[in-house]
């Protein structure tokens, strides 16, 4: 397991659960070094004083604010952790909500709370459980990386985790984002949503939801330049034959292929009754410019044109 990266207490009404914080999730990207294209040397940061040009040590750096341009307010360590905040060493529930009502966009990263010593064994489980049997999530507040955060608890296979949240006056507005109106049809949407449900899926856990293709690319790539070897080149995609304007098509060819990723049958049985489009209703879709003939040419193209099309068509 990782190292506690915080430690504290969870305060729950007169109930203190000493805790610690273990990050719930890890990075796997492949990190570069920056060097001089010349002659391949490291390139470093280091930390300089303005005045004498001292390369400076973190032991030798201060926190400080800008009051105005001649004015600067040093702050210690020691008075940051002094600082009349409730907070500041523990997680103060606030509220109860149903985690359903809370929005993703709110929810940023993941940590494990593990009870800290046998003392906090029963008050840790006694919240567990609580949260458990009500289906709902705690809304807390904590000060952490120099600030005070909102915090949201949940439950996830026996323990304890808290996600980092985005305060209210930090999620922009969207509406301003959205998409002029149009005109959407019944048919279009039924379509789409069966389109959903052949996507869908119980749970994304798996080979499939871990496999970082950019990351893999990557690592081709370093050990084929690793081995004095020409990195391997994309495959050259086929241009399109044409776009597909016909949405329900696009739709319908869709549902098409998810269900045949998923080894289903759309062509008898039940399958049929639903997924087949019907050729009248279609046709009265087409408008006047768009021929059999164009429909037919549409069909006939490889993998790689379908998907370019129906990206164009959407």
């Amino acid at each position: 397991m990782p190292r506690p990266v915080w430690s504290g207490a969870i305060s729950f009404g007169l109930v203190t659960i000493p805790i610690k914080v273990l990050p719930a999730t890890e990075n796997h990207s492949i990190s570069f070094r920056q060097y001089h294209l010349e002659d391949m040397s490291r390139v470093r940061t280091r930390k300089v004083c303005e005045i004498d040009g001292k390369q400076l040590t973190n032991a030798e750096i201060g926190k400080g604010y800008e009051v105005s341009k001649d004015t600067i307010v040093a702050v210690t360590d020691a008075e940051l952790e002094e600082m009349p905040l409730p907070t500041a060493k523990a997680i103060e529930i606030a509220a109860f909500v149903r985690y359903e009502s809370v929005d993703p966009v709110r929810i940023g990263e993941g940590y494990y709370l593990q009870a800290d010593g046998q003392v906090a064994a029963k008050p840790y489980t006694l919240l567990r459980k609580a949260l458990e049997r009500n289906s709902k999530a705690a809304v807390a507040k904590f000060a952490w990386h120099g600030r005070e955060r909102l915090g949201l608890l949940r439950v996830q296979d026996g323990v304890i985790v808290l996600h980092a949240m985005k305060w209210d006056d930090e999620v922009r507005d969207p509406q301003e984002l959205a998409p002029k109106a149009v005109e959407v049809s019944d048919e279009e949407i039924d379509r789409a949503v069966l389109l959903i449900d052949s996507m869908t899926t119980d749970d994304i856990t798996g080979h499939e939801w871990s496999t970082d293709r950019y990351t893999q690319a990557l690592e081709q790539v370093i050990r084929a330049k690793a081995g004095g070897k020409k990195p391997p080149k994309p495959a050259e995609e086929k241009a399109p034959a044409g776009q597909v304007l016909d949405l329900m098509a696009a739709l319908q060819e869709s549902v098409s292929k998810a269900q045949a990723s998923r080894g289903e049958s759309g062509g008898s049985g039940k399958d049929a009754t639903v997924h087949e489009m019907p050729k009248k209703r279609a046709a009265k879709k087409t408008t006047g410019k768009k021929t059999a003939g164009k429909k037919t040419t549409a069909k006939k193209t490889t993998a790689g044109k379908k998907t370019t099309a129906k990206k164009r068509g959407a």
